[in-house]
């Protein structure tokens, strides 16, 4: 099974000021969700962010948060708990024509709104906020791929803990240059050379 972009949605969690400096490798980190971001929107991926209690942490870094639609400020370490869900279910679409004029059988239905039921998720602390809300949208059906080279903790062990817990649960781990190149699909595709300036 490999990622479609056209079923995407890309969550980018608590990359936040006074955060990230305790994070693990957090340069690293930060870099590859830029990345992700920027291939995100080379392929037309909605993007959407989160904040954990950002009155104390501050907000995400300036670059991540410019590359989200919008960002939810939480104060749940799960962003499920606070309606992340619903920001990535597809809005229900009311039924056309008339419905005191026409019989509901010449009543034309709505077009089906656009399902992204899988969520590329990455973010910080991996065993925390990353985790539980990860876990919350498995358990909401969706498909959750995490992106492993941008996610992290105060430390390695708690962030593999965390890989571990959510591959158990039905977590598909990835990278980011995974993700690129499966949203790309080949090297035909017109933002192929965009996306190894990327990850070069």
């Amino acid at each position: 099974m490999l990622l479609d972009a056209s079923l995407s949605q890309l969550v980018l969690v608590d990359y936040q000021t006074r955060l990230m400096p305790a994070i693990f490798e957090s340069e690293a980190v930060a870099r590859n969700a830029v990345r992700l971001g920027q291939i995100a929107r080379l392929v037309d991926v909605p993007v959407w962010g989160t904040e954990q209690n950002p009155s104390k942490l501050g907000e995400n870094l300036p670059d991540i948060r410019a590359l989200c639609q919008r960002t939810l400020a939480k104060m749940h370490f799960s962003a499920a708990e606070e309606g992340l869900g619903e920001w990535l279910r597809a809005p229900v679409q009311a039924p056309r024509g008339n419905a005191r004029s026409l019989p509901k059988h010449l009543q034309k239905s709505a077009p089906a709104a656009e399902e992204r039921n899988t969520v590329v998720i990455a973010g910080c602390e991996a065993h925390v906020c990353l985790m539980q809300t990860a876990l919350d949208l498995l358990e909401d059906e969706f498909e959750v791929w995490v992106v492993t080279d941008a996610c992290s903790s105060r430390t390695e062990r708690n962030r593999d803990a965390a890989f571990d817990r959510l591959a158990g649960a039905g977590a598909e781990l990835v990278t980011t240059e995974m993700v690129g190149f499966e949203w790309l699909r080949t090297a035909e595709h017109p933002r192929f050379k965009e996306l190894q300036a990327l990850i070069r």
